[in-house]
């Protein structure tokens, strides 16, 4: 009898553990172990008739995850179009795992996540005593002590912070944070970019911080508030050596079909050089995807220059198509090369370089390239972006005005 009920107790037992955990739903705060720094971030679950949804938010972006898979006591969240995911095990109101990134077996970052927590860095409701709203030029010193400048926009109410930064190979997107006693903090986490910035104002009014990026990066950062601050011009940095005026390539599309721009003969042409890992470019094809679905009966045609993490045809393959599948993304892709710059630019010899994901290629009815613009000011940069949709319009008007003067 003694053995009949201990066996019973151990069925009972075994069948509970077998059970798949409940993930609450609600807003979560997630924490991300970074150099030994705390990288904050926020998201929402969601249970849509036993299918759970996950929003990661950052500033004004809510990023859908639409793959999680519970398993026994854990959770996988695959990030959005990125090769990367979220490993924990659940429980009750934690998160206890990892993020991870499935091109790189050695990329282990510490993950975990508390419920009901709906703030990013400290939970206060002292006001903040120092104001960083404004526009700065930005210079970054990495740990080679190679400068780069940028500029800094935050917008700041009571102790809520959101901003970017400009730079010329692109934005670092929707960052978010909040001012702790005299000190600015920002984070953000969109599946690809783990950014932490820390600052504070020094009595002359400049900025001097720290940025953390990935497992390794690190670099020191100062700032001057200057509303007059720029950027150099995106459409001088990228540019056709000596010699040359047309564009040309012979790379494979998904299926293997082999694309020349002679397909494209008499029609303005956008080529879009970019990376299905690279958030920037993800906000570059959300744009191009709507502008095309609005003007591809004027004559224009978009093909997107795949450049991925590995030089493998059906690995890029299926990264490119879960991106056209997962943003809807309606023209053209061919698989280029990969994300390597200097390999990236022997694929296209007649450019200076490729020196940013994404760059944009305008090319004309005669088959000429008239603009060539490096980086993309995404929607995380407000008056930026605004900006950008004006003078993308004003290229592409400009080039279906233009005559086809020769067919050759």
């Amino acid at each position: 009898m003694r053995i009949l009920y201990f066996f019973l107790a151990s069925v009972i037992l075994l069948s509970c553990s077998d059970k798949p955990v409940v993930l609450q739903t609600g807003i979560w705060r997630g924490v991300l172990d970074q150099q030994g720094q705390k990288l904050p971030f926020t998201f929402e679950v969601e249970n849509l008739d036993g299918k759970y949804l996950i929003y990661i938010r950052n500033a004004g972006e809510k990023l859908t995850l639409d793959e999680v898979k519970i398993d026994g006591d854990s959770v996988k969240m695959v990030l959005h179009i990125f090769d990367a995911e979220l490993h924990a095990k659940v429980e009750g109101n934690s998160l206890h795992g990892f993020y991870l990134k499935n091109y790189d077996r050695s990329f282990r970052m510490p993950f975990n996540a508390s419920f009901g927590d709906d703030y990013r860095f400290e939970k206060t409701s002292d006001m903040a005593t120092t104001d960083f709203a404004g526009k700065y030029a930005v210079k970054f010193i990495d740990s080679k002590n190679d400068t780069s400048v940028s500029v800094g926009v935050f917008n700041q109410k009571g102790n809520h912070v959101e901003g970017t930064f400009l730079t010329t190979t692109g934005d670092y997107r929707y960052l978010e944070g909040s001012v702790v006693n005299d000190t600015l903090f920002l984070s953000t986490f969109d599946g690809n970019h783990s950014f932490l910035f820390i600052a504070t104002k020094n009595e002359n009014n400049t900025l001097t911080g720290d940025y953390w990026s990935g497992k390794a990066s690190h670099e020191t950062w100062t700032a001057v508030k200057d509303d007059n601050a720029v950027m150099p011009d995106a459409e001088g940095l990228t540019f056709l050596k000596e010699g040359f005026e047309k564009i040309d390539f012979s790379f494979p599309d998904l299926n293997k079909n082999i694309i020349t721009p002679e397909k494209y003969k008499g029609k303005v042409l956008i080529l879009q050089i970019f990376g299905t890992w690279c958030p920037n470019c993800m906000d570059e094809t959300k744009f191009l995807s709507q502008w095309y679905n609005d003007n591809k009966e004027r004559g224009v045609e978009i093909l997107g220059l795949a450049y991925e993490r590995k030089d493998d045809f059906t690995y890029a393959s299926e990264r490119v198509l879960k991106m056209k599948n997962k943003l809807n993304v309606p023209y053209e892709f061919v698989i280029a090369g990969t994300n390597d710059k200097v390999k990236a630019s022997e694929t296209l010899p007649m450019l200076n370089k490729v020196l940013a994901f994404p760059t944009t290629i305008f090319i004309g009815k005669d088959g000429k390239v008239k603009h060539i613009r490096t980086g993309f000011e995404g929607p995380g940069t407000g008056v930026y972006y605004d900006q950008f949709k004006q003078r993308f319009n004003e290229v592409i008007n400009q080039l279906l005005s233009e005559k086809q003067v020769s067919k050759k």
